[in-house]
């Protein structure tokens, strides 16, 4: 395993990007409240090519399968695959489904790559164990696969008998226990907490729900009253945030297991007049910035979305050169507080 360390500030373009980040949140609150199913054509990314550099590698085709681009997290990924696509000149196809639950719209993107005779996956999975039949396929078909984000699952690999596949991510159960234990530090008399969990099927997700529960637990004042998911989203998390409320009203911190369902949480607790409630969420989105500024976020977790990207495409296109690539590459990760908000 090796780590990755740069400077976040060199990696986020906040002006740039932060029109965009709007628009995300509503779109995922939009899409969210919609039932229909769309086509996954119609739910396709695909951003016009980077012109080439002078180490241009035409003729090599990489996708990226994304989970969504209404989460501003898969939005700045997306930005720094595009930085590796500038610096190498491949055809890099971006595409994703409707949310971050449409998991059948990933698999057939991914059997839409295999017809295309794609050279390379990098995938950001949306669940760890369904992704990994039609993976399996397609590396049965020659194409190389790295997985970033939410690792696949070993025991359905092995199963599938798929080979072991390059993943780069953070330490997400590290930076849920630094959140949460942020969080915890600050109770002085016994409290009641809680966790909001991403996709249970999900690697990450449960990695954050675990070092939530150790943040925690580092202080016994803490007591650890609910444990409910809203799978990543805004919408869900209003809702679970105001059930969890209502049958544990003396609840004072919540972690997040991202900043989605942070700012659904934060929605409700404002509306409810329950701002003095400590939040916590993770990614470090420009909205959840914002929010720590104004006092209603208590701490999020930058796991650099855009270096994920970055090393993703470019893990790929080592493989692709038969080059050793390490099969765990951690980006690192720190804490966002009033203090550290840039």
């Amino acid at each position: 395993m090796i780590a990755v360390q740069r400077t976040a500030r060199a990696m986020r373009p906040r002006r740039i990007w932060r029109a965009v980040v709007s628009v995300g949140i509503c779109a995922l609150a939009a899409a969210c409240g919609d039932s229909s199913r769309p086509p996954v054509k119609a739910v396709t990314a695909e951003v016009p090519s980077a012109p080439s550099s002078s180490g241009a590698q035409p003729g090599v085709r990489v996708a990226l399968i994304m989970k969504t681009l209404t989460n501003p997290f898969f939005v700045e990924m997306e930005h720094g695959a595009r930085r590796a696509q500038q610096e190498t000149g491949i055809d890099l196809q971006v595409k994703t489904a409707t949310q971050e639950t449409s998991i059948d719209q990933q698999i057939k993107l991914v059997e839409d790559e295999i017809g295309a005779k794609a050279q390379a996956i990098v995938i950001a999975p949306g669940d760890s164990a369904r992704l990994v039949p039609v993976l399996k396929r397609a590396q049965d078909a020659g194409i190389r696969i790295v997985n970033i984000d939410n690792k696949l699952n070993a025991d359905a690999m092995a199963a599938a008998g798929m080979k072991p596949v390059p993943f780069v991510s953070v330490d997400n159960e590290k930076g849920a226990f630094e959140a949460a234990k942020f969080l915890a530090d600050q109770l002085r008399r016994p409290t009641d907490v809680a966790v909001l969990e991403g996709i249970r099927s999900a690697d990450n997700a449960q990695q954050r729900k675990r070092g939530a529960e150790r943040g925690f637990r580092s202080n016994p004042n803490a007591r650890i009253v609910a444990e409910e998911t809203a799978n990543w989203k805004i919408d869900e998390a209003y809702v679970v945030t105001e059930r969890m409320f209502k049958q544990h009203p003396r609840i004072g911190a919540l972690f997040c297991s991202n900043d989605m369902m942070a700012i659904g949480a934060m929605k409700y607790l404002q509306e409810s007049g329950r701002g003095q409630v400590l939040v916590a969420g993770f990614d470090a989105l420009d909205e959840a910035r914002i929010a720590i500024r104004a006092k209603q976020l208590a701490v999020t977790v930058d796991q650099q979305a855009a270096e994920q990207g970055y090393l993703g495409v470019t893990t790929a296109l080592a493989l692709l050169h038969d080059k050793p690539v390490p099969l765990d590459i951690l980006v690192d990760t720190r804490l966002v507080t009033s203090k550290t908000v840039e």
